[in-house]
């Protein structure tokens, strides 16, 4: 006898729904992925050109955008390590804060259920009582054996910034390597526009970003500067992150860490014009530090 038949009719009907429910679920989710990475894949090809030759002398290309009130920074790479690596490192939220710390102004990230707790300051040793707490929630929007999409966001950040997004989706590349996107970008109102504006005055008035502007024949090469300049220079960081971290998976675990930092820093100091802010010494010393302090208290 069917154990089902047992049951009241309106149950039946309540199962029956609830796993049509499901199906059609998983069905939307699988047309999400599918069109995530056939975007991507496509975005791969239209680079061709701009991959293959540009002035970071390897297979990256970066694009920033600024409107009154908010910064973007985007990035495409193709990096030397298999899709399912990249996917099973980059979609854990605890691997990320040992990814993001290796960035000279993040002091601070720990894990904390589905939000990254970051703290964020200047460029040397600092307590954290003196920094700027940034909590990002976590999202992974999509997670498959073709495509992933991780999402961060924080409403608030230092002064009276806002919107943090921090996104980074991937794709395989028929090669074995992997493609991949990462977004950075925050919104500022006008406490933290004059903030900056002064810092871009003063202390930083001969910071430049990455994109190269229309210049006369024979001169010097111009680069962007300004908000969009900052906002370059700190997606190129995140995404140096990201390469120096999977670049250590392959290492023995006790040494990944130091593998992680010497690797970053040396990847910043290919580009000294834009990214070059401390002596090695002083960056190692400070991250280790730093890192001892993420591992050893709970926020």
């Amino acid at each position: 006898m069917n154990s089902h038949s047992t049951l009241p009719r309106w149950w039946r009907l309540l199962l029956a729904g609830t796993l049509l429910a499901m199906l059609a679920a998983g069905s939307a989710r699988a047309a999400e992925d599918s069109a995530g990475a056939a975007a991507l894949q496509e975005k791969y090809l239209a680079l061709q050109t701009q991959l293959g030759h540009n002035q970071f002398q390897q297979p990256v290309y970066l694009n920033s955008t600024e409107t009154p009130n908010t910064i973007k920074g985007d990035i495409y790479a193709v990096v030397d390590y298999p899709f399912a690596s990249v996917s099973s490192a980059l979609t854990m939220p605890g691997n990320w804060c040992d990814l993001l710390i290796l960035h000279l102004n993040t002091k601070y990230c720990r894990a904390n259920g589905g939000t990254l707790v970051m703290h964020v300051g200047k460029k040397y040793e600092q307590p954290l009582p003196d920094t700027y707490r940034i909590d990002f929630a976590y999202h992974l929007a999509s997670n498959s054996a073709h495509y992933f999409d991780v999402a961060m966001n924080a409403d608030k950040g230092p002064i009276d910034t806002s919107n943090y997004r921090i996104r980074l989706e991937a794709v395989p590349l028929a090669d074995g390597r992997s493609f991949l996107h990462l977004m950075y970008s925050y919104s500022y109102g006008f406490a933290s526009r004059v903030a900056l504006r002064t810092y871009l005055a003063t202390a930083g008035s001969n910071k430049v970003g990455f994109t190269m502007l229309e210049s006369k024949p024979g001169a010097a090469p111009q680069y962007v500067d300004g908000i969009r300049g900052t906002v370059e220079r700190n997606t190129m960081r995140y995404y140096l992150a990201i390469d120096a971290y999977l670049n250590a998976l392959n290492a023995a675990p006790q040494a990944r860490t130091e593998q992680r930092l010497q690797a970053w820093f040396k990847a910043t100091e290919r580009y000294p014009r834009q990214l070059h802010e401390v002596d090695q010494n002083s960056y190692m010393s400070m991250k280790r530090k730093e890192i001892a302090r993420q591992n050893s208290i709970a926020n």
